[in-house]
């Protein structure tokens, strides 16, 4: 790259809710640890949204999440940068924003950026909340996906977005099905938190390798993230299994 890879925290006075900004640091350091000159960007939203390599979009409240939308749509940067080759990793009210449409607190469908075909409805029932294991179904490579969830829409995929994975325990994208996530592209939205890159160092390197181009990159020793890893799936196995008995 001709200057440092930058990565861009995109509203955290809207849209930082439940630390999801953790991504962008998560990306910053797993690139750097690989001697790459890297600039975090903490994008707030009363400025022109930076230009930047990737963008880190996080979950948020209903009010500022439509001020959210609103601001990216006028300003047309985020849109503009993805049709240049930029990567996006949108988490929770972030993945409906960068649909096509997303619910307010009153339900009324509010206009989103349109970087994934989906569209986003208030669900009737009980907001989904809690842990959540997804087997990789968008992204090849992939080892199977955690987080936790806490939300209460119903996103629908259209055509040439898939799922990022498929639920095996949780509620995911509450379509009715059991996907999580959506990928088209370069752009990828997931309700998970944890945040997901912390708990998905894997798909962090994805994103990472996207931004430069599929430069290869040297492994990093994830030893300590993987037995956290681990011990979070052994909970949800146990649970399960209880749950049969």
């Amino acid at each position: 790259m001709s200057g440092p890879l930058r990565v861009a925290v995109v509203y955290p006075d809207l849209l930082g809710t439940y630390g999801d900004g953790g991504n962008g640091l998560i990306l910053a350091r797993r690139a750097e640890w690989r001697g790459l000159d890297v600039e975090l960007l903490q994008a707030v939203s009363d400025r022109p949204l930076p230009e930047a390599d990737i963008y880190c979009l996080g979950g948020g409240e209903d009010g500022p999440q439509v001020r959210a939308a609103r601001t990216l749509v006028d300003d047309g940067t985020l849109a503009r940068r993805v049709q240049g080759g930029a990567v996006v990793l949108a988490v929770c009210a972030g993945f409906q924003v960068v649909g096509r449409s997303f619910p307010g607190a009153d339900g009324e469908p509010h206009e989103g950026v349109g970087l994934l075909d989906i569209e986003t409805l208030k669900g009737a029932g009980p907001r989904a909340v809690g842990e959540v294991v997804a087997e990789p179904e968008g992204i090849e490579g992939l080892p199977v996906l955690t987080g936790f969830e806490n939300h209460g829409g119903h996103t629908m995929l259209g055509e040439g977005t898939v799922a990022l994975g498929r639920v095996t325990a949780g509620i995911g994208n509450g379509d009715g099905g059991r996907g999580e996530g959506a990928v088209a592209g370069h752009v990828v939205g997931t309700y998970l938190h944890g945040p997901v890159l912390a708990r998905n160092p894997g798909l962090a390197d994805v994103l990472l390798a996207w931004a430069l181009q599929g430069a290869w990159l040297e492994p990093l020793d994830d030893s300590a993230s993987e037995g956290l890893r681990e011990e979070r799936l052994g909970t949800m196995r146990r649970k399960r299994l209880r749950r049969r008995t």
